[in-house]
């Protein structure tokens, strides 16, 4: 995706404004979002120590930034790409019930990202995982798990309202789910990214399932790493696939965003196929894919909520920039500057 400039860009809210709305945002969607699914907050690592299989392989080709301990004879550290699998270590840590789990502020930084009015080489989300029992690990838990998630995104968006009531909601009142299968079906001609953008236009909010596993024309919708989502699992709609993408259409890009990925998290058995189906076998030797494959890890259902995702789109910006402190392309700024888009 490239830059988008929206014809006659008006920002909403002025830069110290802005700033007092984003404590709104993110003060109130973390409550609701905790007391929705039984969460407690924790506290995160920024970095993990290389080779423990601990932090997230997002794609596979993604560099993670890296460092010598000095301390630890320059054993080497890695800045956190997601928290997607330490999480489900703290649930067994913490000995947390079935029904109950933790979110933590996780902050990363992705060097690789293709900066535009989405992407930021800085990434700060609300990471979340919650212990299940075996019998939750289905489609059904799923969508209501979603549903609790999305009830809270748009009374936030009522929040953000009641503050500022020139920032209208714009999402409808239910989330619909569909599968990249029956996307595919629906569009075949269109690429993956049109087929979110035509569904997302028409439905406005959108969960779509199954991003991981091939499809029917042989490729996945988007890449999904092996070992934390489940995507090879038959569900009940008889498509593969226990995961997936909350999208909602933004009418000032006029594109689908992606607020959240999550997904019921891989068992032994799913572990183990995954793995296999990627070429990534040589995984199982590593610390938790080890423990994973032992049953020494809970069920569990987790995701990722992106924060200024989320504060761009409720405040209805133009650009991750005029939410988040981060670095940009000389061009890029200049660009959203004469657009009056401005970035912080």
């Amino acid at each position: 995706m490239s830059l988008i400039i929206p014809p006659r860009y008006k920002q909403k809210l002025l830069p110290e404004t802005t700033e007092v709305a984003i404590k709104l945002v993110k003060d109130n969607f973390q409550q609701l979002l905790a007391k929705a699914l039984g969460l407690r907050r924790v506290t995160a690592p920024l970095f993990v120590l290389s080779g423990t299989g601990l932090n997230d392989d997002l794609n596979g080709y993604e560099r993670a930034v890296n460092f010598p301990i000095a301390a630890l004879g320059d054993a080497r550290a890695e800045v956190v790409h997601s928290l997607a699998k330490w999480k489900r270590v703290k649930l067994e840590a913490y000995d947390i019930a079935p029904g109950y789990g933790l979110y933590t502020d996780m902050n990363a930084i992705r060097a690789d990202e293709e900066l535009d009015n989405l992407h930021s080489i800085y990434v700060d989300q609300w990471d979340w995982e919650q212990t299940i029992a075996d019998t939750d690990r289905n489609l059904d838990y799923l969508k209501a798990t979603v549903e609790k998630i999305y009830d809270a995104i748009r009374r936030t968006e009522q929040i953000v309202y009641e503050h500022f009531p020139h920032i209208t909601p714009r999402l409808p009142d239910e989330i619909t789910f569909i599968h990249s299968e029956e996307l595919l079906q629906r569009y075949p001609d269109l690429s993956p990214k049109e087929r979110e953008n035509a569904a997302t236009r028409e439905c406005g909010a959108v969960f779509l399932i199954g991003i991981g596993a091939p499809l029917s024309n042989g490729e996945p919708h988007d890449g999904r790493a092996p070992d934390y989502d489940d995507w090879s699992s038959l569900n009940s709609d008889g498509f593969r696939g226990l995961n997936g993408d909350i999208l909602v259409w933004d009418n000032i890009l006029g594109l689908a965003v992606e607020l959240s990925s999550m997904g019921i998290r891989v068992s032994p058995e799913s572990l183990d196929r995954q793995l296999a189906a990627t070429g990534c076998s040589d995984r199982a030797e590593l610390l938790f894919h080890s423990r994973l494959l032992c049953g020494e890890l809970p069920p569990s259902i987790g995701g990722g909520i992106g924060q200024s995702r989320l504060c761009m789109f409720l405040l209805q910006k133009a650009h991750v920039g005029e939410v988040q402190a981060s670095i940009w392309p000389e061009e890029q700024r200049r660009q959203c500057e004469e657009a009056g888009i401005m970035l912080l």
